[in-house]
């Protein structure tokens, strides 16, 4: 036993590498204001925290209460990204930042003004420019701890770090977290993939998916699975950050993919008019049918086949096709299966 638990936590264990610093909130606004501190905007729109919280850490402060430490991690060109402590940041700004600098941080913010204080209750009903001097300097030396996941962790440590550090209440999704993390211009052509008429029409998709990414991390499957399906072990979730990853650090054929991405759903589009929908099911994409008919689909147009938009169209409910596509699924046996039905079977 005692073996086994030191062996997973060998294997398991990550060189993670952190600075701390203890900055005033002066020093921490500027930062902000500066863009040195950035708050991604898959990150922006969890702030959730009301008046009369964000004014009882701005009395926590004023009155040299701890605060829980915030934790950045360091992009490439120096800049920090914040990982956790989006709740206090955006108080923070909302309460001594300009109003530029409120707009831009949280686009449905407004200038603080204190509310609800107990302790502190003359402060009520008074923002940062109304109180004395010698109060806004008191509040704007404060320290604040800071620990900065330094250039030298990998993307994973990253990754966990997101996933694991939501003292805030934030829940973010996967693709929510590549998109904080997988920073450049592959992230980017995601996000305008996801934005194309043809994928999106044939989609169908809960209402929330476009607040966790739903579209993105879909554009992002089709790519891996396209690019590198014989990679595909087991878990979904750390082929797709691999894949993210390599291809953060080297994306060469953009315009390669970008047409058969387009061609791809272009041709679903035509002969799908209701959707990659089974006709037995409510009107949502089954999301392992979707991977297989859109990386089958691509892969046909590869071997330069004519596609049949009545075979396509049949498809969705072939019953071989549908246990590919139900049950036990996650295996690369059952992926390359599915696809590779779909790449035979859309054409004469």
């Amino acid at each position: 036993m005692s073996e086994s638990i030191q062996d997973q936590l060998d294997k398991n264990r990550r060189s993670v590498a952190f600075d701390s610093y203890d900055l005033a909130i002066r020093q921490l606004v500027d930062m902000l204001a500066e863009k040195t501190i950035d708050i991604a905007p898959e990150y922006q729109r969890h702030f959730k925290w009301n008046e009369e919280r964000q004014s009882q850490l701005i009395e926590s402060l004023l009155l040299g209460i701890p605060v829980p430490s915030l934790f950045m991690a360091t992009n490439p060109d120096s800049t920090w990204e914040v990982v956790d402590g989006l709740q206090r940041l955006t108080t923070l700004i909302n309460f001594v930042g300009s109003d530029a600098d409120i707009i831009r941080v949280n686009k449905l913010g407004k200038k603080l003004k204190l509310f609800g204080l107990e302790k502190m209750s003359s402060l009520n009903g008074l923002t940062f420019e109304e109180l004395p001097k010698s109060v806004q300097l008191t509040f704007l030396t404060r320290p604040i701890r800071v620990t900065v996941l330094n250039d030298r962790s990998d993307f994973g440590v990253r990754y966990d770090l997101f996933e694991r550090l939501n003292t805030g209440g934030i829940t973010l999704h996967p693709q929510e977290i590549r998109n904080c993390i997988f920073i450049g211009e592959f992230n980017d052509f995601i996000k305008k993939c996801a934005q194309h008429r043809a994928f999106r029409n044939v989609l169908k998709l809960a209402a929330d998916a476009e607040r966790s990414g739903s579209h993105e991390e879909l554009v992002l499957k089709f790519f891996a699975y396209y690019e590198c399906e014989e990679q595909f072990v087991h878990s979904v979730e750390g082929f797709l950050n691999n894949y993210m990853e390599s291809k953060s650090k080297s994306f060469t054929n953009k315009r390669q993919l970008k047409d058969r991405f387009e061609s791809t759903f272009r041709a679903l589009d035509a002969a799908l008019p209701g959707g990659i929908v089974r006709s037995s099911r409510v009107n949502t994409t089954p999301l392992v049918l979707y991977e297989a008919m859109s990386v089958g689909l691509a892969k046909a147009l590869d071997d330069g086949a004519l596609i049949d938009a009545t075979l396509l169209r049949n498809l969705l409910d072939d019953p071989s096709l549908k246990r590919l596509t139900t049950g036990a699924t996650n295996s690369r046996k059952m992926l390359s299966s599915r696809i590779a039905y779909v790449r035979n079977g859309c054409h004469k």
